[in-house]
């Protein structure tokens, strides 16, 4: 029992319905059970009694399913005592086969989902240590995170973000490797951590970016394969110094992220476009940084294309600029929790890449610093 309440919670998180399906292999059992002693022998609903234990392999424990495989095994005998030619024998023959390479099927079974779940739970880590939660606040600075896997077992992927406090202000980071699987998630694990340690180091973004250029491609050149020459990623960096007033933004071929000021929506095109990171070598390294006004009450938007390429049912696009406009003063947390919701909506729960966004903002009037850290949102329930 103990081990069927661990599968109904692993197997089956939403009740309700969930816990009607785990009990419908005892209800066949009763439903055939109670046809064959009610309706005439011609009909022969007995013959239905080894499908109960097959259908219980598919979701009970291995010693549940043979005592059900008995059960229906002595309701065979049962109704041998009422109709002497409904041929028992084989019958029975057939519920202790099936009964037999259900149990089987319910241990192999056991053994996959056990090696699925110490599969997640190192997934689950791996992903603490590559997105791990941001803190809700850094000096005057809002900050809250969203993660959305496009697939509903994934955990990690090739979109990522960090931010971290510096002596030279929050400096944040999101970006978006090309790509899925592994790969993608090796080379996002060397940007972060090249940022993670530049950003303390460098007087400016321009430095920064050279970091992660560079870490990036020894990261490639380190695991060559056919596609070498399409490997690279897009990035944005940003700053926000210290007691604030603007904001210092460096796009390496990213989406740009979106600014609300005094209610107004503002797409912050870069001046200039700056290189992918992995592409320097190809387009040259000429990095160039934006400075724009950011008081205290605005609000900046980062994300990764897996936002604006989610799609409607017609194949739309997702509005995000439109969106954003429609939205009126709010927190980052209840910014991210309504473009989570929303974004679910329009593409009916189901997104073609993965999404990462970062929203922050400067207080108006800075309280003591809140201890525990933001929310990330990794898995999906109903993607």
């Amino acid at each position: 029992m103990i081990m069927l309440g661990r599968l109904r919670r692993r197997r089956f998180p939403h009740g309700g319905r969930w816990e009607a399906a785990l009990l419908s292999p005892a209800i066949l059992t009763v439903l055939i059970a109670g046809l064959a002693f009610s309706t005439p022998r011609e009909i022969a609903f007995s013959r239905l009694l080894p499908a109960a234990p097959a259908l219980a392999a598919a979701m009970w424990p291995v010693l549940p399913t043979i005592l059900l495989g008995a059960f229906c095994l002595l309701v065979m005998i049962s109704l041998s005592f009422f109709y002497t030619d409904l041929g028992t024998p084989y019958t029975g023959a057939a519920i202790i086969a099936v009964t037999l390479a259900a149990a089987y099927t319910s241990h192999l079974r056991l053994q996959r989902e056990e090696t699925l779940f110490h599969i997640r739970l190192v997934a689950d880590a791996a992903q603490k240590v590559l997105l791990r939660p941001l803190p809700c606040r850094i000096d005057d600075v809002e900050i809250e995170s969203l993660y959305l896997a496009a697939q509903e077992q994934a955990r990690i992927g090739g979109d990522f973000y960090e931010a971290v406090d510096t002596p030279y202000g929050v400096r944040l980071l999101i970006g978006d490797v090309r790509g899925k699987g592994l790969s993608a998630v090796g080379a996002a694990s060397a940007v972060i951590s090249s940022f993670r340690e530049a950003a303390y180091d460098e007087p400016d973004l321009s430095g920064i970016t050279r970091r992660l250029e560079t870490s990036i491609t020894r990261h490639i050149a380190a695991y060559p394969g056919p596609d070498l020459p399409e490997r690279f990623a897009t990035a944005l960096v940003a700053e926000v110094p210290r007691g604030g007033g603007h904001v210092k933004l460096l796009n390496c071929g990213h989406p740009p992220p979106l600014l609300v000021h005094h209610g107004q929506t503002r797409v912050l095109e870069p001046s200039a476009p700056s290189p992918p990171l992995n592409l320097a070598t190809l387009i040259g390294d000429t990095y160039r940084v934006d400075t724009v006004a950011f008081a205290p009450g605005d609000q900046l938007l980062l994300y990764t294309d897996g936002v604006t390429e989610a799609r409607d049912h017609a194949g739309e696009f997702f509005p995000l600029p439109d969106w954003m406009g429609q939205q009126g003063l709010m927190s980052p947390r209840e910014l991210l929790d309504r473009l989570h919701r929303d974004l679910l909506h329009y593409s009916g729960g189901r997104l073609d890449d993965d999404v990462a966004a970062l929203a922050f903002a400067v207080l108006e009037h800075p309280s003591p610093i809140r201890p525990e850290t933001g929310s990330d949102n990794n898995e999906v329930p109903g993607l």
